[in-house]
């Protein structure tokens, strides 16, 4: 099992992966929003390092800058999870990729699965007061994609980390929807504003990327 978990690592990061983790699934697959839930007992997670300038550009809504970038890290993830899936299919295994961002819920903010949620059990980093992946590294400048796979693999040790004292997205948050405990972020709040945005033409999707660029991970 190590050596498949090693050769995927290695492919992911030949192929331009910044982050790769392993998580079990098993635990709570249920609550996916697919058709085979009960095939895949673990989810590989990886992770694209979104452009600094980029981020550090926004400053009260996106740009058309930041939602290009946005879409292509989208699809360079899509293809990355593609990859791997392929190399894991030729292998003799199963696997099902989950694309990068197809949301099929906006109001709550849900997609197949959470992307996240597999990553902090795959080891990358916590789920942080803003409501998005805090990684060690990186801090929330991440892109994530899932494989769900029942390829042998030995499953990463989730993150256990936390934000700290640091509470840097509250203030950045144009609608207050990020609240101290992340239990009780405003997805509602969050929703109304990312309509905001595209409703005066700003980008063509709802996004937003404030608590995105707040969020540059671990000080000291």
């Amino acid at each position: 099992m190590r050596d498949n978990y090693q050769k995927l690592k290695s492919l992911a990061f030949t192929n331009g992966a910044s982050l790769f983790g392993v998580a079990d699934v098993t635990g709570w697959r249920e609550s996916f929003h697919l058709p085979s839930k009960g095939l895949f007992p673990l989810g590989i997670s990886l992770a694209f390092r979104l452009s600094d300038p980029i981020i550090d550009e926004l400053k009260e809504r996106p740009t058309l800058l930041y939602y290009h970038h946005y879409k292509q890290v989208n699809y360079f993830l899509d293809r990355l999870a593609l990859i791997i899936s392929s190399f894991i299919q030729d292998q003799g295994w199963k696997a099902l990729p989950i694309p990068a961002s197809q949301t099929i819920d906006w109001q709550r903010q849900l997609g197949h699965l959470s992307h996240k949620l597999v990553a902090q059990r795959a080891g990358l980093g916590w789920i942080g007061r803003s409501n998005l992946l805090v990684t060690p590294q990186y801090g929330a400048r991440v892109r994530l994609v899932t494989i769900l796979t029942d390829m042998p693999l030995s499953p990463s040790t989730p993150a256990e980390g936390d934000c700290g004292d640091c509470r840097d997205c509250l203030p950045a948050c144009p609608v207050g929807a990020i609240k101290e405990d992340q239990k009780d972020f405003d997805h509602m709040r969050c929703f109304e504003k990312l309509k905001q945005f595209r409703k005066l033409g700003y980008v063509g999707q709802y996004i937003c990327g404030l608590c995105v660029k707040a969020c540059k991970g671990p000080k000291g």
